[in-house]
Parts: C-alpha cells; sequence; structure tokens
C-alpha cells in the first residue's frame, strides 16, 4: 500500500513538473518561432524571388540568385575577409584575454581599478567606437599621422589603403572585443579551486609553471568555447566595419554581411540581398559545426 502512495506521489510529482515546465516554455518557444525561425524560413523563401524590397510585386525565379551567388567573386572575396578577420580575431583577442584575465586573477581585489578601466571599450557602442576610430585613423589630422609627423614620417592613410584597411579595422575590432574575452576567462579562473593553485606553490612551483602546467590546461574547455564565439562573431561582423569604412576602400574591407546590406537597401535588390544572408546562415552554421566537432574532440 505504502509503495502504490509513493509511485502516485512520484507520478503526480512528475506531472506537475512537466506541467509548469510546459508553461514557462510556451512564451519562449513562440517568440524563438517568431523572431528566428520564421525569419530564417522567410529569408529562404525570399531568396527565391526578384524584389526590390517596396513594391508589392514579386517575381518568381526559382534558384537563379543562388546560381549567381556561387558565382559572385565579390561575395566570396567578402566570406575571405570574413575568414581574415576570423583567424586574425582568434589569434590576437584570444592570447591577449588570457594574459589579461590571468593578470588580473593573481591580482585578486587589488585588480579593480584595472578592470574597470580595461572594460570601458565594451561599454562603448560599436557606432560611437567607429566614428572614434574614424577621427584617430584619419589621413590628415589623426593621432597616427600626428605622431608620424612628429618623427618627419608625413601622413598616413590607413583606412584608405587597399593594403591595411582590413587589419585597422581588425585592430580596433581586437580593441574592443578583447574585454568580453578578459571577463570570459576572467569568470572561467573563479571555476579552478585556490586548493590547485596553494598546491602547485607548496611544490614549489612559480607563477608561470602554475599557468602553463596547471591552469591553461584546466581553461581548454573555456577556450574551445571562446574560439567559436569569436569565429562566429567575426563571420557576421557589421556595425563598426560598415561605419568605419562602408567596405571601401573599393571592396577592401567588404563582409559578407555589409555586401548583403548593400545589396539589400542600397541597391534595392531585395531577392539578391536575401540569397546572400541565406549563403551566410549555411556557410556560419557549417564553419561553426565544424569547428564544434574538432574542439569536442580535443576536449574528450
Amino acid at each position: 500500500m505504502k509503495e502504490q502512495n509513493k509511485m502516485t506521489l512520484a507520478k503526480q510529482r512528475s506531472r506537475d513538473t512537466n506541467r509548469v515546465a510546459t508553461i514557462f516554455l510556451i512564451p519562449v518557444c513562440v517568440l524563438l518561432i517568431i523572431y528566428m525561425l520564421y525569419p530564417i524560413v522567410d529569408t529562404f523563401i525570399t531568396s527565391l524571388f526578384q524584389w526590390n524590397g517596396i513594391s508589392a510585386d514579386k517575381l518568381f525565379i526559382g534558384i537563379e540568385n543562388w546560381k549567381e551567388l556561387i558565382v559572385d567573386k565579390d561575395f566570396w572575396e567578402a566570406f575571405l575577409h570574413n575568414c581574415v578577420l576570423m583567424v586574425f580575431s582568434i589569434i590576437i583577442q584570444l592570447p591577449i584575454s588570457i594574459a589579461l584575465a590571468t593578470f588580473l586573477n593573481f591580482l585578486g581585489k587589488r585588480g579593480g581599478i584595472f578592470k574597470v578601466i580595461w572594460f570601458i571599450p565594451m561599454l562603448m557602442s560599436s557606432v560611437a567606437v567607429g566614428f572614434l576610430f574614424q577621427y584617430i585613423l584619419a589621413t590628415n589630422g589623426g593621432v597616427i599621422s600626428m605622431i608620424s609627423n612628429l618623427f618627419g614620417g608625413g601622413n598616413i592613410d590607413l583606412l584608405g589603403s587597399n593594403k591595411f584597411a582590413l587589419f585597422a579595422v581588425l585592430g580596433v575590432v581586437s580593441w574592443q572585443s578583447i574585454p568580453f574575452y578578459m571577463v570570459y576567462f576572467l569568470a572561467s579562473y573563479s571555476g579552478i579551486s585556490t586548493d590547485v593553485f596553494e598546491a602547485a606553490k607548496i611544490d614549489g612551483a612559480t607563477r608561470g609553471q602554475y599557468f602553463w602546467r596547471i591552469a591553461l590546461p584546466l581553461l581548454k574547455p573555456s577556450i574551445s568555447k571562446a574560439v567559436i564565439l569569436s569565429l562566429v562573431g567575426s563571420l557576421k561582423y557589421f556595425d563598426l566595419i560598415f561605419v568605419m569604412t562602408q567596405g571601401g576602400p573599393g571592396n577592401s574591407t567588404e563582409l559578407m554581411a555589409t555586401y548583403m546590406y548593400k545589396n539589400s537597401f542600397v541597391n534595392f535588390n531585395m531577392g539578391y540581398g536575401s540569397t546572400v544572408a541565406g549563403g551566410m546562415f549555411i556557410l556560419i552554421t557549417i564553419i561553426s559545426l565544424v569547428t564544434m566537432k574538432a574542439t569536442s574532440g580535443k576536449e574528450d
């Protein structure tokens, strides 16, 4: 009798839990369908039409936009720029972020002022940062040019150079993004027990030995996730670069997102712009899945 009552109570609790979970999940699922699933589906549907995004007339052209995208040199050049941004973002941002987080972790409470100062770039709007660095990197009157003139080097035109514009923008992107990963790795450090550091210290390990042989291996799962975050962010980057260069000079800083924006809202070719957006979605998904599979394999 008691066992039957226990089974009945367990089933009742399970039903109550499922009921409450369903009630809380329904609003979330509705929002996800409206703001995530529907736009993705609608983007792929729009890519099958020739449409200016304004008129009510849509001309169904099937996969013609996709055929054009496959042979579109400008799109693949933009994708290559995204890949350059992706690789150098990972190479630059993550090591510096780990170094800053390690420094703050060793300082403890004494590093509070550094946390505030180093996190300021992340608090600024990307649009504001873009306009700020437009003035800093300006050929005439910019900070870089002024420093160069002091040493007799003349003006330096970084944003107007086909060779250096992408890397100039990359530096600005890294400057704003590093604080985010710094805080991320600092949080990861908090997950490492202080007993580990104390034990290493008792065994005679230096801070350098502790970092390279103990802390860094323990941070590998966090580093893998940070790589994925940086990768996805680099492949869909838009606002700061569009403010600073609008994809120029020429196409030297054109990214997939800026190329999509120009086709959709400058050239009023919403059908092809949706195709570019769909291509972005497919490429980002494939690269993300491959990276997740590779990093999870290493963790195992």
